[in-house]
């Protein structure tokens, strides 16, 4: 064999055991027995330090100094270019420091659980501050030198540097801030009310995520205190969460999740276990969640079909069609960044965007975080947080280490807008299928131009060959004050 066929095998056995390190987490958030928590902490630490061996291991420098690129089709010149990256990166951390935080996050996620539940910010500080110092100790160690947050965003969006990203999301604010103040000064539509069986909403999760494309002969539901995607491949596993009071919320969490998971079950099997075979950064992956929860699981079309599906499920719930697309698009006052509209969810992640980038340059010391977090909320909500897990403690994301990782949901807000001005040129019936329950054509059309392509392509290259244009914030912006001000009347 070739020196590149060596390090392909090589690559696709690291990609399966990061597969098996990916399941060891599905279980720990679904299924796992509360007391085997520090045992689970000791196993990931210990996977993680075999992954991080071979993703450092030198045969894997001795085949790239070796191969010739210009040798290699497009898609081997891609997957040397992931592994080249993937190698210098990992190459920078210290195995100490990769198995450390893979235990210590491990450890924090029970705490923060625990400490959400008791809405105790003070008994989640002292490990969210170890997982910060870690946190800055590996940015320091990728950036090389470099910008640490930027080192640390480049895990989740390749290229991408938090400037770029802070002029794109300071064109967004502004016009966000003046339609959701019109928006309010409205009357508000006639919300959803009642209360919605467990097993029923579980139930209904299971056939949305078959609508929007999701085979599940590959895959499963299952709830979770937050909702997530896991797995590539033939193995793509989705959960949601239900609330007895508010359906939407497992609706609509079980779409995003569907628009994740389509994504990883729909990349060429050809890429299986490869660096080309999961989602090329998680601002396209939050492209395909965003377009399939928003532009048309809440649209007008789509609504109108659904209403019919959740009132053959739970009998009369008081809403007309029409209503029932305007309570499923009601802007309101609301804490939880998963359950915003989509005209405020930008302004929860750009709180969060800010407050993280303090954190990692030490401008924010944790012990003061909850109390920057309550301020900057008050200052762009206009009312106050009212406990900690409506609050800091609501979101993962930092008790999993996962810092850089937040501003990729506006950047996918942003591509799903690119993308939606595309998929309605692309087909002009759209309305009509969706109103029908069939999202077959839209689905077809994400998967052919996004989906399939994996990470043969640069995060931003993959939109504008999908769209034909370079993407930025305007499309949104335009779909989403069309939307709402026609909803509103404005």
């Amino acid at each position: 064999m070739s020196a590149f066929d060596d390090l392909m095998a090589f690559q696709r056995d690291t990609g399966a055991l990061a597969q098996v390190a990916g399941r060891l987490g599905w279980d720990q958030e679904t299924t796992m027995p509360h007391g085997a928590a520090d045992q689970r902490s000791e196993e990931i630490a210990a996977l993680e330090g075999v992954l991080h061996a071979r993703r450092t291991d030198p045969r894997v420098g001795e085949w790239l100094a070796v191969i010739r690129p210009e040798e290699l089709d497009q898609v081997g010149q891609a997957q040397l270019r992931h592994i080249t990256r993937s190698y210098t990166r990992a190459g920078r951390v210290p195995g100490k420091l990769a198995a450390d935080l893979a235990r210590l996050t491990s450890r924090a996620h029970r705490i923060w659980a625990e400490a959400r539940a008791d809405d105790d910010f003070a008994a989640f500080a002292p490990v969210l501050r170890d997982v910060v110092a870690l946190k800055r100790e590996e940015g320091a160690a990728l950036a090389d030198g470099g910008d640490v947050y930027d080192a640390l965003l480049d895990d989740y969006e390749p290229g991408a540097t938090a400037q770029q990203l802070s002029d794109m999301f300071g064109a967004l604010r502004p016009r966000l801030v003046a339609l959701r103040q019109a928006i309010l000064e409205r009357p508000a539509p006639k919300a959803l009310s009642g209360t919605y069986d467990d097993a029923a909403q579980m139930a209904l999760s299971r056939k949305l995520a078959e609508t929007f494309g999701y085979d599940m002969s590959r895959g499963r539901v299952d709830k979770a205190v937050h909702p997530f995607s896991s797995g590539s491949g033939d193995d793509v596993r989705i959960t949601t969460r239900t609330n007895a009071l508010d359906p939407f919320n497992c609706i609509y969490s079980i779409i995003h999740e569907t628009g994740h998971a389509a994504y990883e079950q729909a990349i060429a099997p050809d890429y299986r276990f490869t660096p080309l075979g999961e989602g090329v950064s998680m601002g396209v992956h939050e492209s395909q969640s965003r377009i399939y929860e928003n532009q048309m699981g809440r649209s007008a079309a789509f609504t109108h079909w659904l209403h019919g599906q959740v009132t053959e499920v739970f009998g009369d719930i008081g809403l007309s069609a029409d209503e029932f697309y305007k309570a499923a698009n009601r802007v309101q006052n609301n804490y939880i960044r998963t359950e915003s509209d989509e005209v405020q969810y930008n302004l929860h992640v750009l709180l969060r965007f800010d407050l993280e980038r303090a954190l990692i340059s030490g401008d924010l010391a944790v012990d003061d975080l909850e109390a920057a977090w309550n301020e900057r909320f008050k200052a762009d909500f206009g009312f106050a947080v009212d406990k900690a897990s409506d609050g800091v403690l609501q979101d993962v994301h930092w008790s999993a280490g996962l810092f850089g990782y937040f501003p990729t949901y506006s950047l996918g807000n942003v591509y799903a807008g690119c993308l939606h001005k595309a998929l309605r040129t692309a087909v002009p019936d759209l309305d009509a299928q969706m109103q029908a329950g069939d999202l077959s054509a839209a689905t077809g059309w994400l998967r052919e131009n996004v989906q399939r392509h994996g990470g043969l392509y640069a995060p931003r290259e993959v939109i504008e060959q999908a769209c034909g244009f370079a993407p930025s914030e305007a499309p949104l912006l335009e779909y989403l004050e069309e939307k709402f001000g026609a909803l509103y009347g404005l």
